[in-house]
């Protein structure tokens, strides 16, 4: 008797059933990584396309920078009237700059244009910022930033010329103080700015809508909020105004001495270490004042809109 076989399977495709997917309680097969000649998976390297040159020529640019700062930091405790060769560590010219009456005064009148013109130009730099956001005016951006712009060698011989031609103003404190103030609003109005140019202008809103004036909506709710940028913007200006040295040059005629201006009558023979001294004293100031006004609004003081 002869027995008939059943006709083979049929072979199914590697993808699975009809649809493609694997079959049950089969298993894909996944694609190998590429193998190294020694046997090792290839890993891409984060970076790996950034080109030496490039960090070459940013550790030169740093050096240039700040390795002449450290210099001066480094030879103000140098034991020698000159600044040729190292001799010793010392701190007598530090001592010497606290008994020295002109460095003392210039100091005081540097702090006192600094406080005064910083505050004055946070209150009006404010204004200007509010302004500027809520009534996007044309020419007020153009006046407030301007200064900002502007060369500082230019915008001094302008004030000099405002001052005594068209003013007919002595030159002295009053001219620096208002000089000062001229070019730091631009900055505390960029800076107030771009704060409120991150707020949700439902907040102000709302408040309209329960009632409250604009005086109490601006003392109870914008001004908390730009808290941060105005002390920013305080800190900025005070920075700007006690290091600078162009523009007080041509309006600050005689009798009134500035440290930029005291320091640069002392370099006029030589470099002696209490320059380094006073220099390093007035850099750690200001490096410490930027630290805080960028700790108080980070986003601010990049001035993103």
């Amino acid at each position: 008797m002869k027995v008939e076989r059943p006709p083979p399977p049929t072979p199914r495709p590697e993808g699975g059933g009809d649809g493609g997917s694997p079959p049950i309680g089969g298993s894909m097969q996944l694609a190998r990584p590429a193998l190294s000649p020694g046997g090792e998976a290839v890993r891409g390297r984060p970076g790996s396309g950034a080109r030496p040159w490039i960090w070459a020529a940013s550790l030169g640019v740093y050096a240039f920078l700040y390795l002449p700062l450290a210099v001066v930091v480094l030879f103000s405790f140098n034991d020698s009237v000159l600044n040729a060769e190292w001799v010793g560590f010392t701190t007598r010219w530090y001592d010497r700059l606290l008994h020295d009456e002109d460095m003392l005064r210039a100091a005081a009148n540097s702090l006192l244009i600094a406080l005064v013109s910083s505050s004055t130009a946070t209150v009006l730099g404010a204004m200007a910022g509010i302004a500027m956001h809520r009534y996007r005016p044309r020419l007020l951006p153009f006046l407030a930033l301007t200064p900002v712009a502007m060369p500082e060698i230019l915008l001094g011989v302008s004030l000099l010329l405002f001052f005594r031609q068209v003013l007919d103003l002595t030159l002295g404190l009053t001219s620096i103080l208002i000089a000062h103030v001229t070019f730091s609003i631009g900055f505390v109005a960029v800076i107030v700015r771009s704060r409120l140019a991150g707020m949700d202008e439902s907040i102000f809103e709302a408040a309209r809508d329960l009632g409250a004036t604009p005086w109490a909506t601006f003392r109870r709710i914008t001004l908390p909020l730009i808290l941060p940028a105005l002390a920013a913007g305080f800190l900025m200006a005070f920075t700007l105004s006690i290091d600078d040295f162009v523009i007080t040059f041509f309006v600050a005629g005689v009798g009134v001495v500035t440290l930029p201006l005291q320091i640069y009558s002392m370099i006029k023979v030589t470099v002696t270490p209490e320059v380094n001294a006073v220099s390093t004293l007035l850099m750690l100031l200001t490096l410490s004042v930027v630290v805080a006004a960028a700790r108080f609004a980070p986003d601010a003081l990049k001035a993103r809109e």
